[in-house]
């Protein structure tokens, strides 16, 4: 049947496209128009005290360990290495050897737009709702059953699903950490450097629901421009293939729900690819006119801005008292609750950035002081300038902002969720942190060459730790108020577009001869001046509120630091290169195996499931919860090495296998772990929690090896391996049928 529809999903999925496109080319021009004026006028608003880093780092992994996935495919639970790159993409291997041998990954995953899952039920839940009418028995298996405890799924709403499990809850949490971090850094996929494509993509994004009278938030603003309107195409082709494919659907329920999941992502994926191909277009149309476009704008800037103004002030007159009346009665009482409901947690993730940091650098000098020398300095300087991109140590800053309730409020406003406000927050959380630690390694490394022996060493990192605070409490407060101010307009404006439409539709015929769409001006005209009005008098009220520790809009620091700056502008420092005293070059295989990890490894080496089961015991109805099988009192020596339990056999364990490593020199030189902390923390658990099997063997000659020939070179992860880049799916309807992982290795799975 999918084969029948592929030509109507084709047709519906060009018109979405086509009149998104529409969207976009108005949405372009008022973009480029902003631009320029911003360019010419200027309006800046207060300079930041901190240092932007203006050079990413690229030379360090997020997290690398192993962690088991369920392969579909053969229905069994498989132990892979994954690594995560500094783009967050999460990049699954065979094992650790084949990413120590460049070999191409089994899967990529472009996270964005998943829920992070720790429990079966809550992803069955969802996948029950997902087909309504069809849901299991009780008493009959359900579609995914794990064989640990401490399971992690990441779920879709249209994509194919993965699901992993770990052996234990510490594990499960920094897994859950890493996975999360992933999903919010590829949420945050539309790059805001970009001052025309990226406002005229959002905003074309935001009239195309409007004209289908969706005025809330969305959750499924995530990703890069191509993965974002793939998601609106599908929220429109979906309840239409529901109602189509649903009942011709065949099988046990399980079955229908397991066929359902692969239909919806064979679609997609050909959404996905029709949808690229037709938004570069329009993209290459956009550029290709933008200097004529320019041309005109920087010549009639002043009759351009004049018609805008006039046009404005006619809908104003008519528009206004309306929305005066619908604001008093129906948006203003509430503004006040809404915004403690953003303030509180949001203060509090802040406040615990600020605590994060001060603590890392106050036990960076205590250590120092104990252990001494600038090499110490150093190896803790390399961990510090990471830290932003711990999610582990970051995790206690980010789920304050768990604690955002709207209530009541929720419904009034037509907030499906408060993802997009929680994911917002913890975005500037990482990056006020990234700025602190920059600002603090920067001032520390204009200092080392003055100071004298240790104690002169210690002095100047608690005076720049000071400096750097006070430069973070301004740069927060000022951050803070204007996603207060973004949010209170993201949650009232929709709510008033949708009150005020009914009786503003006579409007839509009146002017278009003098602005050529005068209804589309009506947003902008309401909410960067009227409705913003009544938002700042809420906001600076609650500026004098000491619990949130928000400065007045009065306090403003001009050019406090102005040598600061100029210091933002150097080369990057590289604390390792710079002072370990090594001017031997690397090679590029050395560097990656060597690459720093912002994360210490839990589990480095691969283990066992308490049991190996495959799917189709686990699918039986009504089989008993699997237990682990007792030890044979003859082990067999041919039989693969089970985890050992108790301490004195984990040692034994381990002496073995480092006698054992002896014969590959390639495994034993390689440790994809941090520098060793400077005490235990509670937050990194240590290698030691988790037994250690021994290493897995290389392939035998004639076995199964990853094919070269996968269309993956063998280099250090880039950004494409986000998933951005996808495997053609031409113009026949076969390829959609599912494209899935592999055991041969003839193939890999690249997700969006």
């Amino acid at each position: 049947c999918l084969t029948r529809l592929c030509s109507p999903l084709a047709e519906k999925t060009g018109k979405v496209l086509g009149e998104f496109c529409r969207c976009y080319k108005e949405q372009y021009g008022v973009a480029l128009f902003n631009s320029v004026r911003y360019e010419i006028e200027g309006n800046g608003g207060p300079q930041a005290q901190l240092l932007h880093r203006k050079v990413p780092l690229e030379d360090h992994v997020i997290y690398s360990g192993n962690i088991f996935q369920y392969i579909e495919e053969n229905k069994k639970w498989r132990n892979r290495f994954c690594v995560v790159p500094h783009n967050y993409g999460l990049v699954l291997y065979e094992n650790k050897l084949a990413y120590e041998r460049e070999l191409p990954p089994r899967v990529l995953i472009n996270s964005a737009g998943y829920k992070v899952l720790t429990s079966v039920d809550q992803y069955l839940e969802l996948v029950n709702s997902s087909l309504p009418g069809v849901t299991p028995k009780s008493g009959h298996s359900p579609i995914l059953k794990c064989p640990t405890d401490f399971p992690l799924i990441l779920w879709h709403p249209y994509a194919r699903h993965y699901y992993f499990c770990v052996m234990t809850g510490k594990e499960q949490e920094k897994w859950r950490a890493v996975f999360q971090d992933c999903v919010r850094h590829c949420n945050n996929g539309i790059s805001e450097d970009s001052k025309v494509e990226a406002p005229a993509f959002t905003d074309a994004i935001r009239m195309y629901r409007q004209s289908k009278e969706q005025y809330g938030t969305w959750d499924m603003l995530c990703g890069n421009e191509t993965q974002v309107l793939s998601n609106l195409v599908m929220e429109e082709l979906l309840p239409e293939l529901r109602t189509t494919i649903g009942p011709r659907l065949k099988g046990k329920a399980q079955e229908r729900q397991r066929t359902w999941i692969q239909i919806s992502d064979a679609v997609y994926r050909m959404v996905y690819e029709q949808t690229k191909a037709q938004y570069d277009a329009a993209m290459a149309k956009c550029e290709q006119e933008r200097p004529q476009m320019e041309s005109t704008i920087r010549t009639d800037m002043d009759q351009i801005i004049t018609s805008k103004e006039h046009l404005a002030s006619k809908i104003r007159a008519f528009v206004l008292p309306k929305a005066e009346i619908c604001v008093r009665n129906h948006v203003q009482p509430y503004i006040s609750s809404i915004l403690e409901a953003l303030m509180t947690p949001t203060s509090q993730g802040f406040a615990e950035v600020r605590e994060v940091f001060f603590k890392e650098v106050t036990d960076m000098n205590m250590n120092i002081v104990n252990e001494g020398g600038l090499e110490k300095l150093v190896e803790y300087m390399e961990k510090l300038s990471h830290l932003a991109f711990h999610p582990v140590k970051m995790q206690s800053c980010y789920e304050k902002m768990d604690q955002l309730k709207l209530e009541g409020l929720q419904q009034r406003f037509d907030v499906s969720s408060t993802s997009v406000f929680k994911q917002r927050a913890q975005i500037h959380m990482r990056q006020q942190m990234d700025d602190a630690v920059y600002t603090f390694e920067t001032l520390l490394h204009q200092e080392l060459g003055k100071l004298q022996g240790k104690d002169d060493l210690c002095k100047s990192i608690q005076r720049i730790l000071e400096r750097v605070l006070k430069k973070y409490d301004y740069d927060s407060s000022t951050v803070r108020k204007k996603f207060f101010r973004e949010a209170l307009l993201q949650i009232t404006i929709p709510f008033l577009l949708k009150k005020l439409a009914p009786t503003c539709k006579g409007v839509r015929g009146g002017w278009t001869g003098r602005g050529g769409g005068a209804w589309r001006v009506l947003p902008s005209t309401l909410s960067p001046s009227d409705i913003s009005l009544l938002v700042s008098p809420a906001v600076k009220e609650a500026a004098v509120q000491r619990k949130h520790n928000l400065y007045r809009d009065s306090m403003v620091l001009h050019n406090s630091d102005p040598n600061l700056h100029l210091l933002g502008e150097g080369i990057p420092i590289d604390w390792g290169e710079e002072y370990s005293g090594q001017p031997e070059a690397e090679s590029a295989a050395d560097k990656r195996r060597r690459a720093k990890q912002v994360v210490s490894v839990i589990q480095d080496d691969e283990g066992v499931l308490p049991y190996e089961v495959g799917a189709e015991e686990l699918l039986q109805p009504g089989s008993p919860e699997p237990r682990e099988p007792k030890e044979p009192e003859e082990p067999d020596p041919a039989a693969a090495p089970s985890s050992p339990d108790g301490v004195q056999e984990i040692r034994e364990a381990l002496a073995k296998e480092s006698l054992g490593e002896a014969d590959v020199p390639s495994r034993a030189s390689v440790q994809h772990t941090a520098p060793p902390s400077p005490k235990p923390r509670a937050d990194v658990p240590s290698e030691a929690t988790v037994p250690h099997a021994p290493p897995a063997a290389s392939p035998a000659p004639g076995a199964e090896t990853p094919s070269p020939s996968a269309g993956m070179a063998c280099h250090q992860p880039s950004d494409k391996e986000t998933g951005e880049e996808v495997a053609s799916l031409g113009g026949q309807c076969s390829p959609l049928q599912p494209t899935s992982t592999t055991e041969s290795g003839e193939g890999v799975q690249t997700e969006f």
